[in-house]
């Protein structure tokens, strides 16, 4: 209901538009990746101090390091706004000391331009409140109101204005006009999640939010991303597939686990062989993933050529915070403890598919 009931909001806010650059550099003397966050600032906060990235005040810190964010940032969590914004930071402050922020867009980025709202936490609506949101939502109730009265009554036609208009504004909660228009795919935040790369490659490495299927990877980087961008332009008329799709680079879980039930998977090539085609095309050694979490920590997998990074970082799902760090002397994960500290192993030398 909630859905259908944003198509009738109008809104009058404006925000001005961002750049990001989708370039990676081709080489780089350390690496950082960090898997999805989803709203969880004081984790984020962690992982940047843990991996020497910012300094006491929140600035860059990480010198030539290249920082690899793999998408979903938003959703779960109330704080996917001010990580936003301080990843943006980073991103400017990076280039003056030799290094680099990428950030690639996830399904749940994806999901927010589009309109689906169904893992959105209400402290993400909160953070868009101002000292107008209370005035800018009696307004739009004004100004629809036999709409939306229209539209609850063809469930209950005895249903009251006044139980009508409490409804009404519990399901749009303060802040929600406002991440709506900004998330929107020509709203400030929905420009720049389309901007994003899907995937890309820096040394012999691949990175991708979901993963990489032999239907939609075989071809250029910029090809992917290309058509990931063009799924989430403005317009009614734009086709979303793209962004959609179970098989491409947002959504795909088929490198991480399969479904020997599923007639699709029996008849498509085994992981190993799927992640070898891949990796051959793109001239790769390993593909680092994100999006199916391992709350127990960071994985390798296929001798070291997949690396599964997503480990249930946010309070929603409660695994440990955690980073991935690449340099020409190895692969190395890095996991908070219980007790605060952090403890790092190699995965040059972790077992395929052994827990850490």
């Amino acid at each position: 209901m909630l859905r259908q009931l944003l198509t009738i909001l109008a809104t009058a806010l404006f925000m001005g538009a961002v750049s990001a650059s989708a370039q990676a550099p081709g080489d780089a003397q350390r690496i950082v990746a960090v898997g999805d966050l989803h709203g969880d600032l004081p984790a984020w906060e962690a992982i940047a101090t843990a991996a020497g990235l910012v300094d006491t005040q929140g600035e860059w810190a990480g010198g030539e390091t290249v920082l690899v964010q793999l998408g979903d940032v938003t959703d779960r969590g109330p704080d996917s706004l001010a990580i936003i914004e301080r990843l943006r930071a980073l991103q400017l402050q990076a280039p003056g000391a030799g290094g680099k922020v990428v950030l690639l867009i996830g399904n749940h980025e994806a999901m927010n331009v589009s309109g689906d709202l169904r893992y959105v936490h209400p402290g993400e609506y909160a953070a868009f409140v101002d000292r107008k949101s209370a005035a800018r939502r009696e307004a739009v109730w004004r100004a629809n109101e036999q709409r939306i009265v229209d539209f609850y009554r063809s469930d209950d036609p005895d249903l009251p204005v006044s139980a009508i208009r409490k409804l009404w504004f519990e399901a749009n909660p303060p802040g929600l006009l406002e991440h709506r228009q900004a998330w929107r795919p020509d709203g400030e935040l929905g420009r720049w999640a389309a901007s994003l790369p899907a995937a890309v490659k820096i040394g012999d490495t691949l990175f991708v939010h979901g993963g990489l299927s032999i239907e939609r990877a075989l071809r250029p980087l910029d090809e992917i991303n290309a058509a990931i961008h063009a799924a989430l332009g403005p317009g009614d008329e734009t086709d979303r597939t793209a962004a959609q799709d179970p098989f491409g680079p947002l959504w795909y879980r088929g490198n991480v686990m399969r479904d020997a039930d599923v007639a699709a998977d029996a008849a498509r090539p085994s992981i190993a062989d799927e992640l070898a085609q891949v990796l051959t095309y793109h001239d790769a050694a390993r593909l680092v993933v994100g999006h199916t979490p391992s709350v127990k920590g960071i994985l390798a997998s296929n001798d070291g050529k997949l690396i599964r990074a997503d480990t249930g970082i946010s309070a929603h799902y409660g695994g440990p915070a955690s980073f991935l760090e690449i340099t020409p002397d190895g692969v190395t994960a890095h996991e908070r403890r219980a007790d605060g500290t952090w403890a790092a192993h190699s995965l040059d030398q972790q077992p395929d598919g052994d827990d850490p």
